[in-house]
């Protein structure tokens, strides 16, 4: 009896997650040149920054802060009130401007994905 469903000529490319992937090359391994290529773009889409958080820019100041405090009780012959001080006003100044920095890095890299 004459086959009456035609076959299909490629291979289903789902995996189990649903999604499908291309297969990419079969007949011949890649040249340096593309192998290059193909790990730059995978690179590049690794490195998509998040958006900025005020919980990302407190946890920022405060190690920045903790760093400033130690060195000034180690410069300071140890005196703790001038440098506990000095290390909260650090930190008052480098959340917002931390934040800001944050927000205006990550417009920037918005706007460069609009322009490509």
């Amino acid at each position: 009896m004459a086959q009456t469903k035609r076959k299909r000529r490629t291979k289903h490319r789902g995996n189990a997650a649903g999604t499908v992937e291309a297969r990419g090359r079969t007949g011949r391994p890649p040249t340096p040149e593309e192998r290059k290529k193909q790990q730059r773009a995978a690179r590049s889409q690794a490195r998509v920054p998040k958006p900025p958080t005020w919980n990302a820019a407190i946890k920022k100041a405060l190690l920045a802060t903790a760093f400033i405090f130690i060195f000034l009780l180690v410069t300071n012959k140890f005196k703790v009130v001038p440098a506990l001080v000095f290390a909260v006003l650090a930190m008052l100044l480098y959340i917002p401007s931390g934040y800001y920095l944050d927000s205006y890095m990550y417009r920037r890299y918005l706007r460069k994905q609009q322009q490509s």
